[in-house]
């Protein structure tokens, strides 16, 4: 597949996930272009993968630009590459576990740093499917530091929203967390907390972050990410 270098914020959209009491369930979202066809872009800038669910597409921004996503990279001058996907987890959603899928979008890019914020909706097949998604966080790990050895990954804890939290969250955060270590790559804590039970950052869904979300959390990554010198 050839690079797409020259492509900003690529589409595909993406949802999440409903919480209702302690059972979470599936929400899928029409679609949106988040492209921009006509942008302007430093070839020798570096390209930055994000490897993610609907809150790393921006589901529920006003615009794609408004997404964390976005604003790290253009205030950084990188080449954003997003193919994040709806409802998108380690086993959830998930069409294929090879050849065509997210990490072999990203592979193919051959991007420079790589950001994975996944794991939020794998706690609604969490019940049914514990053991497969401990399995599959290391695998795709494994699968994408491989398949890009030169590139350095940034791990953000599992996004979260509501004030409940089923025990699923801290247990996935944990497998996250140590399959990261295991690759030697950084790591971001705290993420499930940025928004969590602040209506003032939620969309008209109640599920997804709104522009302010967006940018409070736009805010707190580029803390982490200057605290690990980026």
């Amino acid at each position: 597949m050839p690079s797409r270098r020259t492509l900003l914020a690529l589409g595909v959209t993406l949802g999440l996930v409903a919480l209702i009491g302690a059972v979470v369930v599936p929400l899928l979202l029409p679609g949106d272009d988040s492209g921009d066809a006509d942008a302007v872009v430093d070839p020798n800038a570096p390209v930055v993968a994000f490897y993610g669910d609907s809150y790393t597409l921006g589901t529920g921004a006003s615009d794609p630009a408004e997404r964390w996503s976005t604003r790290i990279a253009e205030d950084r001058g990188w080449t954003e590459f997003n193919p994040s996907v709806n409802g998108l987890g380690f086993v959830n959603n998930r069409q294929s576990f090879d050849g065509d899928d997210l990490p072999a979008l990203i592979i193919a890019e051959d991007p420079d740093i790589v950001f994975v914020t996944m794991g939020l909706n794998d706690n609604f097949s969490y019940d049914r499917a514990a053991a497969d998604i401990e399995t599959q966080i290391t695998r795709d790990f494994d699968r994408l530091t491989e398949g890009l050895p030169d590139a350095r990954f940034i791990v953000v804890e599992p996004f979260w929203y509501t004030e409940e939290r089923p025990d699923s969250v801290e247990t996935i955060i944990g497998w996250v967390r140590d399959a990261a270590a295991a690759i030697d790559a950084d790591y971001i804590p705290g993420a499930s907390t940025w928004i969590r039970g602040q209506d003032e950052f939620m969309a008209p869904d109640g599920l997804h972050p709104n522009d302010a979300g967006y940018g409070h959390m736009a805010e707190l990554m580029d803390a982490a990410l200057v605290d690990l010198g980026l």
